[in-house]
Parts: C-alpha cells; structure tokens; sequence
C-alpha cells in the first residue's frame, strides 16, 4: 500500500460561516476513497468560536475535570472525552489576543462536512478533523484524529497470525490518528495549508456510512489507569467522597486486601483489626491510639483510590 499526503493551497484564513466542503473541493481534485484531513482550528473558525474571552474562563467551561496541574500547565479530561493539555484550547495561526476551542462535536463536524462535499462533488470520501496532543511519557506533539466519518478509526489484528506464528490479541493500529500525524507532516505548522488528502487508503479502513467515529478511540473512565496526575490521585484518596473520577474500579479488591495494605510497615497489631462486610473494625489500647488513626486514613484513602467504599469502625480494647 503507498499513501499519499497532498495538502491542499489557497485557503486562505478561514471565517465565520465559511464552507469548508466549498473551499475543499473548489482547490482540490478529489476521488472516491480519498481521507480528507481537516484541521479542528478551521472547523472551529468557521463554526464562529474564535473568542478574545478570558482564558481561565474558557478552561473552565471546557474542562470536564482536571487531571493534572504542574505550574502554568493544566492536563483535563474535556466534554468530549478527550485528555488535552488546556482542553486543547488555542492561540496559535489567529489573530492576536484570540483563543481557538475545539469544536464541540467533532465527528458530527467530520460527517456534516463528509455529507457536504458528497453533495458537491458526487464523491465518497472519508473526513478526519485533526488536532495537535502531546503524549504521556513523551515529549513532542503530534496530530490526532478527534473526529472522523466514512472511516474506522482503528483496525483489529485480534485473531490474526504474524510472520512467526503468533496470534495477535490486543493489536489494532489507530488508523485515523496515523493518517492525523501524516497529514500534519504534509502540510507543515506555518504552509497555511489546514486541509490535507490522503490518497491510497485501504479500502478496509473505509465505511460507507459515518462509521463510529473518533469517539470510539477514547478510552471510556474505568478502563483508564492514568486517569490522575500522582498527586492529584493522592490528593483525591485522600480528600475525595468516593467513588472518585479518575480512579478506576478495580473489580478485584476485596476489603480484606486493603486491611493487609493499609496495614503495611505501620507495626499496628493485625489481631486488633476485624472486617464486618464493608466496615473494618479497629480495636485500640492505649498504646496505640495514635497508629490506629493513621491506619483509619489509610484505610478510607485506599479504599477510594480501589473503588472500594470502607467504613472504619474504632472501639477501646477496654470495652472488648
């Protein structure tokens, strides 16, 4: 398979009400199975969402939580799912003093635009709206898809055999954030180029309804294990009203297990702690009253941080 990335020239700066399929297929010469990559900020500009409002005030409305503050910099979880630094919120390529949102349905963007040069050309093509976000454990950017149609956004191999024999089971490509980061090397950050064609696409990947979307790229809140900073995560155990956001379920806690761990390196007597369903029953001498309230902490902050509620019952070993 060979793809070809083709930005397409003389856009232009993009404004409110203008028509991105118009402008796509006015300067392009497009084919059934094209993937058409467009930029979020033109699809933004367009929708009329460039705003001169105050940053922290916009954060504030686009962010679903927080994840992670370091300084200057928030990491939230937006509305739409997606994990952003800033919500992926903008100032870059528009006016001075303007910040860019994202758009508030993406893949409802990609398939309005998707059903739009259909009507204008006659043409089935797939649309992806990109966008710029960094990666955990890395530096640099890249582009990924936050929205698409006429296009899966990832390919299974589960079940399938490699060269050497093996099955695969968990392997499937994120295709449309493959083709984002394409896409973005194509047409460069400062061509002025937002909109690029892929050619050559498998026709494997392509859907002749909209497809699921990008969203189904997003990985759902209880099968994400980062879904905190560490200190946020530590912050919310310890403060939190579980269940708290962003830390997990885990299915295979029992309160028994977070007795042992809570009981880890603190010296309190084992004997002296009894589990009653839920609630952990701590009996306490007059040696140990101190350790036994650091071990009632423990044991409430672990059970919110394993999606375990634990109830922390102290008794004097006077009245046993």
């Amino acid at each position: 398979m060979t793809l070809v990335f083709e930005p397409v020239d003389g856009i232009g700066e993009v404004s409110p009400g203008d028509d991105i399929a118009t402008l796509v297929a006015d300067r392009a010469t497009l084919a059934n199975g094209d993937v058409v990559v467009v930029t979020s900020k033109i699809v933004s500009k367009a929708a009329g969402l460039a705003t001169t409002r105050d940053k922290d005030e916009l954060l504030a409305v686009e962010t679903d939580r927080v994840v992670a503050r370091r300084g200057p910099t928030s990491i939230v979880r937006t509305h739409h799912g997606l994990t952003m630094a800033a919500a992926g919120i903008d100032n870059s390529n528009t006016a001075p003093g303007t910040l860019i949102p994202l758009p508030p349905d993406p893949d409802g963007s990609a398939g309005a635009i998707r059903a739009r040069l259909r009507e204008l050309t006659g043409l089935t093509v797939a649309v992806i709206v990109s966008d710029t976000a960094g990666r955990a454990w890395r530096t640099g950017q890249t582009d990924i898809a936050i929205g698409c149609a006429g296009l899966l956004p990832s390919e299974s191999y589960e079940g399938r055999i490699d060269p050497y024999g093996n099955p695969l089971a968990v392997t499937a490509p994120a295709v449309a954030d493959e083709l984002a980061g394409g896409a973005e090397l194509a047409s460069g950050k400062f061509g002025g180029r937002p909109v690029v064609i892929v050619r050559g696409a498998d026709p494997a990947w392509l859907t002749e309804d909209d497809g699921p979307g990008a969203r189904a790229l997003i990985r759902d809140e209880a099968s994400d294990m980062f879904g905190l900073g560490a200190r946020e995560a530590a912050v919310a155990a310890i403060l939190g009203d579980g269940p708290v956001r962003g830390l997990p379920t885990d299915p295979t806690a029992t309160v028994d297990g977070i007795v042992d761990l809570a009981l880890a390196g603190l010296g309190f007597p084992r004997h002296q702690v009894a589990v009653d369903g839920s609630t952990v029953v701590v009996s306490v001498g007059l040696d140990d009253q101190l350790s036994a309230g650091v071990l009632a902490q423990r044991l409430v902050s672990l059970g919110i941080a394993h999606g375990t509620p634990v109830t922390v019952q102290i008794t004097s070993l006077a009245d046993a």
